[in-house]
């Protein structure tokens, strides 16, 4: 019976080819866009679930009371770390980190910098990375070791055994190595390529020694957290929040509440709101697992509405069947087969499509995803919901053209009424529903992104560089910003505790004037050196800036500072900043340092003579870019001869915060465009078919002097009717969705009517491009042939 069903439904695809393409092509480009969404989605649920009893691995981040609002941070005290050794029985091991950055690794002649990771030595105990050699529980034991990756370990000693030997650490001290670690995979949140052991911070850094033994309220590092096997996060809770400050008088520590935040929700879940993760790139992952839904529903949308308003083709042959004993379920099934058929065409050549499109894609996410051939896990759920989408699209033409009755159609009384047509209408007007949806939200993401592009940024970036000093760059920082300025390659010179284009720190002011009790503001802070504001271009807008090392006892705000703590004439007012009291000398004009969609933060800029961790420098308006990087390379070469010359340009980064709503904006349009175009399929193919339905009609006006023009509207304006309902009613829909949307952002556009115009001329344009070819090709074909039977 089954061979019988598959037998018919290929005769039949064979003898409508134009309409079995249409829908073979239609379902193939909406699976397509389905099957690589959703293989990006899994991908992204996937971080970091690889590593064992990943369920009981956490973050300790911490929840800052700030005046009635709860801030969260990641960053935290070693105090606190070894307060959770000590006090948390149910924590199996904790380990305390600075943040993954650059390096100088040096062998012999090699020199790399290198992103990694300084860290607790249970750190490979608790992310049970696979090591290739080395013990989890030996290679961090030593302060100085050093654990590398594989491409690490290459980079720095070919194919020679890596482990023994020893790796030059920023020009200071010979590490040894214990360990080779395998590669980390993509979906891993952490990605560095080399582990250091705390303990050597400890051993090499008095700071770190202080504080140790200082307060809770040294915010400046992360801590991980492993709980034993059985602990839940919810039995550590109480216990965690109640935990001790010794500090009765620390503001900072007194209002911070800690939490733990599961690995499992790390990559998706970064937005806290009221101290608890509840968004973040988790909301784009269902926007687009939303968006291939509605892509191959549109398909399934014209596989229905072709294979229905076909009926006639097919009644005949359904009274034929009835007549000689089929029943209807045989019936059903027959048209299921068929559905079945074409839906698994369509998917073997998505499957090509995906293929061809996974380099661009993953070009254009920066992910490496791949269709995983040797799962069968994956052919498993393909196959599924191949047979789901071949339900979804067959049941209503299968039940439908199973309902009709043996004597009419035998009689020829098949022709549908008005009202027929009906259900195959508003399946169209979903269809352009979704489509228009789409097309509205790609102008508005990419109204938001130019929108946050133009606004001020309250510095200049242009031509600014910023590089990572090492100790070498800032023990000859002086002798270096003298020649580079003396040369006239750089216009000024500075360095600070973070880059132009972030805030690494963030710390509460003690007292100001004015501070009401319980009162607190957490703000942004950095050290900063001479020339700060000038390299950076950041007009004072009142006092001035720091000029020689008798500021150290002096302090500026930015603006947004200064209004939070409402103090009126802000010049020589004292404030108290962790226990030091300090003078106000300027108030320096907001500069977008962090986020170009949100308020810029309240900012604490604190004066120290000595070079800070980052350079930053302007290129000289006379220098093309490209001539100053040679004569800046022979430079630092010859200051930090040690390691290569690194940089980064302030634009770049700037322009890289927007990197997230550009990839929105341009997913969003290749998928609107895809939509629109499977629904231009379908509406290719019912208009071909209306034609072809009023084929003696045409003629019949032609004979009687009708235009092609008036012929031509005729055939159209049902199809223009629908699309305009169509926009009518994605508009309101999409207006609710985008205002929520823009809700998560303080810097915004409105939305106005110009967008909802434009999406709708373009849908309608696109429509009559459409359907006119078909309608012209019928409005200008011989009345006599139509005519010739009559």
């Amino acid at each position: 019976m089954l061979r019988n069903y598959l037998t018919i439904a290929w005769r039949t695809m064979l003898k409508s080819k134009g309409y079995s393409t249409l829908n073979i092509l239609g379902l193939a480009i909406g699976m397509a866009v389905a099957l690589l969404i959703g293989l990006w989605a899994y991908n992204e649920y996937s971080y970091d679930r690889f590593l064992p009893d990943y369920q009981q691995l956490y973050q300790v981040r911490r929840n800052f009371n700030s005046n009635g609002d709860t801030l969260n941070f990641t960053t935290t005290s070693l105090k606190l770390a070894d307060a959770l050794r000590r006090q948390i029985p149910e924590i199996q091991y904790v380990a305390e980190s600075e943040y993954t950055r650059p390096h100088g690794l040096k062998v012999g002649e090699k020199k790399l910098y290198l992103p990694g990771k300084i860290t607790g030595s249970d750190f490979l105990k608790m992310f049970q990375y696979p090591l290739l050699q080395g013990n989890a529980g030996e290679v961090l034991k030593d302060p100085y070791s050093i654990v590398l990756t594989e491409d690490a370990a290459k980079a720095l000693f070919g194919m020679t055994d890596a482990v023994g030997k020893t790796v030059r650490f920023d020009n200071s001290h010979d590490l040894k190595v214990t360990g080779i670690l395998k590669n980390l995979p993509a979906n891993s949140s952490f990605q560095f390529k080399y582990l250091v052991p705390f303990s050597y911070e400890d051993a090499t850094d008095s700071n770190i020694r202080a504080e140790r033994t200082g307060g809770f309220g040294g915010n400046g590092y992360e801590v991980f957290v492993k709980l034993k096997p059985g602990i839940a996060y919810a039995q550590v809770a109480p216990k965690i929040r109640g935990i001790e400050w010794t500090e009765k008088n620390n503001t900072n520590a007194m209002l911070s509440a800690v939490v733990f935040q599961p690995l499992s929700r790390w990559h998706l879940y970064s937005n806290y709101e009221n101290g608890k993760d509840n968004g973040g790139f988790i909301d784009y992952v269902h926007l687009f697992t939303l968006i291939g839904i509605l892509v191959l529903l549109i398909a399934c949308i014209n596989f229905v509405n072709l294979t229905t308003a076909r009926s006639e083709k097919r009644a005949k042959e359904v009274g034929v069947r009835k007549a000689i004993g089929s029943e209807r379920k045989d019936l059903v099934l027959q048209f299921l087969t068929e559905s079945a058929l074409l839906t698994f065409i369509a998917f073997f050549i998505a499957l090509i499509f995906v293929q061809i499109a996974l380099v661009p894609f993953n070009t254009l996410t920066g992910g490496r995803i791949g269709i995983p051939f040797s799962s069968g896990t994956f052919w498993g759920m393909a196959i599924g919901c191949v047979f789901i989408t071949a339900i979804a699209a067959g049941s209503r033409p299968a039940f439908y053209l199973s309902a009709f009755q043996a004597v009419k159609v035998l009689k020829g009384a098949t022709r549908p009424g008005k009202t027929a047509a009906l259900p195959r209408q508003i399946l169209v007007v979903l269809q352009f529903s979704c489509s228009i949806a789409l097309i509205i939200s790609t102008i508005i993401v990419y109204q938001q992104i130019r929108y946050a592009r133009e606004r001020p940024t309250g510095y200049s970036i242009d031509r600014l560089m910023m590089t990572y000093a090492n100790d070498d760059l800032q023990h000859g920082f002086t002798g270096m910003r003298n020649e580079l300025l003396q040369k006239g390659i750089v216009e000024s010179i500075t360095t600070a505790t973070s880059p132009a284009t972030e805030i690494y720190w963030h710390s509460d002011v003690d007292r100001w004037p004015g501070k009401r009790a319980g009162e607190t503001i957490e703000m942004g802070a950095m050290y900063v050196s001479d020339d700060y504001f000038k390299t950076l271009n950041i007009p004072m807008q009142q006092g001035r800036a720091y000029t020689n090392s008798a500021d150290t006892l002096n302090v500026i705000f930015n603006e947004t500072a200064i209004r939070r703590m409402r103090i009126k004439d802000p010049v020589n007012q004292l404030v108290t900043f962790q226990g030091q009291q300090l003078r106000i000398i300027g108030v320096a004009k907001d500069a977008l340092m962090v986020s170009p969609f949100a308020p810029a933060d309240p900012t604490i800029f604190l004066y120290d003579y000595h070079p800070q961790s980052i350079l930053m420098y302007r290129l000289s308006r006379h220098l093309a870019t490209s001539d100053a990087l040679t004569r800046l390379t022979a430079i630092f070469n010859k200051y930090n001869p040690a390691y290569p010359y690194t940089y980064a340009f302030a634009d770049q980064e700037y322009a890289a915060k927007f990197k997230l709503e550009e990839l929105v904006g341009t997913l969003s349009g290749i998928f609107a465009g895809l939509a629109i175009f499977i629904s231009c399929l379908g509406l290719f193919g019912l208009a071909a078919y209306v034609a072809e339905q009023r084929t003696k009609e045409i003629g019949i006006r032609k004979v009687l002097g009708a235009s092609i023009s008036g012929l031509w509207l005729m055939l159209s304006k049902d199809f223009i009717v629908l699309v305009g309902i169509s926009c009518l009613v994605a508009s309101p829909v999409t207006f609710y969705f985008l205002r929520h949307w823009l809700q998560q952002y303080s810097y915004r556009i409105d939305i106005g009517i110009g967008v909802f115009v434009l999406a709708s001329g373009l849908a309608l344009l696109i429509t009559l491009a459409t359907i006119s070819f078909q309608a012209i090709r019928a409005a200008i074909a011989n009345p006599t042939k139509s005519l010739r039977s009559e």
